[in-house]
C-alpha cells in the first residue's frame, strides 16, 4: 500500500506541466501519430501550461498588493485568512486515503468509456486533488469515510458528462477541436443557469456582447492592451497607489491581457494534431465513435472575456467583503475568481456583460461558503499539521471552487435535511442543464454545416 501511495505521489509531482504532456504523448503515440509529431505536440503543450502559469503568476503578483491596498484603506479586519487553492491542495493531500483518489479516477472515467456514457477521456488527472479535497469537507462535515467517496464518485461522473456537453461551445471559443475541459469548476455552470436565464430575459441582456463586439461599439478602448491598461489603471488609484504605482500596475494590467491570447495559441499548437489523430483513430476502430480530452481550464484563457470578468469582479468581491454582514472571510490569495469566470464563459456562450453580472449576484455564495467551511478547513489543517495558523485566526479559500455543490452534499451526507432537499434541487438543475447544452450542441453544429 505504501509503495502504491508513493507511486502515485511520485507521478503527481511532476505536476500538470510536465505530468499531462508526458499522458498526452501516450495518447498520441497510441493513437498511431508518428513519434516525432506526437513528441513535438507533448513539449509545445507544457510550454503551453508553463507559459499560462508565468502570466497568471504576474498578474497574480500585480494585483493583489493592489487589492490588499483597497482593503487596507477601509480599516476593515476579518479573521478568516485566505489560502488560496494552494494551502487547500496541501490540505488535500495530507489525508492518509488520498492516494486512492488517482486510480479510482481513472476507473470510473473507463467505466464510462466502456458503457459509452461519456465521449470525454480525463486526461486532466493532476486536478484529482480537487475530488480528494471534497471528500476531506465531507468527512470534516459528517466524518463518514464511505459517503466521501461516494461524493467524490459522484463529482467525477459530473465532470466527465459536463465535459461532453459543452464541448462544441469549448470548441468555438477556443478554435480547438475534439478538447474539452474535465476541470469540476464547471459545476458552479450548473448553480449559474436560473440566474443566467433570468438575466437572459431583461431587455438589452439577451444581446450577444463579446469582446469583439465591444471593439466594433467602442474601438481601440476595447482592444486587449487599452483595456487592461484602463483596468489597472482605475484598480490602482481605488487602492490609493501614487501615480508612479498606478501607471505601473496599469502597463502590468496591459501586458497580462495582451499576452494571455498569444500564450493560448500554444495550446491550439499542440493540441489539434493530437486531436486529429485521436479522432481518425477512433473512426477507424470503434466505427466513427468521437472521443473528446478533457483537459485544465487554461486551456480556455485565450478567451478575453475571462480576464476581464476576473479583474473587473476584484474591487467587487472586496466590497463584498467589506460590507457583507456575517462574511469574515479576507479575500487574497483566491482573489483572482476563475471558479466562477470560467464557467460563466460557457454558460453564457461569452457574453461579457452577462458574466460580469452573474459575477455580480453570485460573488456573495463564495464568500458565505467560504465562511461557513472555515471552521472544518480550521479543523483538518491542525488535525494534519499541513498549515500553520495563529490562535484566533481560521483558514479557508475566498473563490472556493464548484462552493454550492461541495457545501450541499457535505451537508446531506451529514443526514441535514435540507442538504438532502437542496441536493435533489441540484441535480434538477444539472439534468436542466445538460438538456439546454444538448441543444446548444445541436444549434452550434447546424451552423457548422450551414457555413
Amino acid at each position: 500500500m505504501d509503495l502504491l501511495q508513493q507511486i502515485f505521489q511520485y507521478v503527481l509531482d511532476l505536476g500538470a506541466a510536465v505530468f499531462v504532456p508526458l499522458l498526452m504523448l501516450f495518447v498520441g503515440v497510441a493513437a498511431k501519430m508518428k513519434w516525432k509529431e506526437a513528441f513535438s505536440a507533448a513539449v509545445i503543450l507544457g510550454v503551453a501550461f508553463i507559459g499560462m502559469n508565468i502570466v497568471i503568476s504576474f498578474m497574480l503578483n500585480a494585483l493583489t498588493p493592489a487589492a490588499q491596498g483597497l482593503v487596507e484603506r477601509t480599516g476593515i479586519e476579518l479573521n478568516i485568512i485566505d489560502g488560496g487553492w494552494t494551502s487547500l491542495a496541501t490540505l488535500a493531500w495530507a489525508w492518509p486515503l488520498a492516494f486512492l483518489m488517482f486510480p479510482m479516477q481513472m476507473a470510473v472515467n473507463a467505466v464510462m468509456l466502456i458503457i459509452n456514457k461519456t465521449q470525454t477521456l480525463n486526461v486532466d488527472l493532476w486536478n484529482v486533488w480537487g475530488k480528494i479535497l471534497t471528500a476531506v469537507l465531507v468527512i470534516g462535515v459528517s466524518g463518514n469515510v464511505i459517503l466521501a467517496f461516494l461524493v467524490a464518485a459522484l463529482q467525477m461522473v459530473i465532470e466527465l458528462l459536463l465535459g461532453d456537453v459543452n464541448q462544441k461551445q469549448i470548441e468555438k471559443i477556443t478554435g480547438i477541436p475534439g478538447v474539452t475541459v474535465s476541470h469540476s469548476m464547471m459545476i458552479f455552470g450548473v448553480f449559474l443557469l436560473p440566474f443566467n436565464w433570468l438575466i437572459s430575459k431583461v431587455p438589452f441582456l439577451d444581446k450577444h456582447v463579446d469582446a469583439d463586439t465591444l471593439k466594433e461599439k467602442i474601438g481601440i478602448f476595447a482592444e486587449n492592451h487599452v483595456m487592461g491598461f484602463i483596468i489597472g489603471l482605475l484598480l490602482g488609484i481605488v487602492a490609493g497607489y501614487s501615480a508612479q504605482e498606478t501607471l505601473m500596475l496599469a502597463v502590468q494590467a496591459a501586458t497580462a491581457l495582451t499576452l494571455f491570447p498569444m500564450v493560448a495559441k500554444l495550446f491550439m499548437q499542440a493540441l489539434s494534431p493530437l486531436s486529429e489523430a485521436v479522432s481518425e483513430f477512433m473512426r477507424k476502430k470503434f466505427q466513427n465513435r468521437q472521443l473528446f480530452i478533457g483537459l485544465d481550464w487554461p486551456i480556455l484563457a485565450g478567451s478575453n472575456e475571462v480576464w476581464v470578468a476576473m479583474i473587473i469582479l476584484v474591487p467587487i468581491t472586496l466590497i463584498y467583503a467589506i460590507i457583507l454582514p456575517g462574511n469574515n472571510v479576507l479575500p487574497f490569495a483566491g482573489i483572482i475568481n476563475t471558479s466562477l469566470a470560467v464557467p460563466a464563459l460557457i454558460i453564457t456562450g461569452g457574453n461579457l456583460l452577462r458574466m460580469i453580472l452573474l459575477g455580480i449576484v453570485t460573488t456573495p455564495v463564495f464568500l458565505y461558503i467560504a465562511t461557513g467551511f472555515a471552521p472544518t478547513m480550521t479543523q483538518l489543517a491542525r488535525d494534519t499539521n499541513t498549515v500553520n495558523i495563529a490562535d484566533g485566526q481560521l483558514l479557508s479559500w475566498s473563490t472556493l471552487e464548484y462552493p454550492v455543490f461541495r457545501y450541499i452534499f457535505a451537508k446531506a451526507s451529514n443526514g441535514s435535511i435540507l442538504g438532502i432537499l437542496f441536493g435533489i434541487v441540484w441535480i434538477v438543475l444539472l439534468v436542466v442543464y445538460y438538456r439546454m447544452m444538448k441543444k446548444r450542441t445541436a444549434a452550434l453544429k447546424k451552423e457548422e454545416e450551414v457555413a
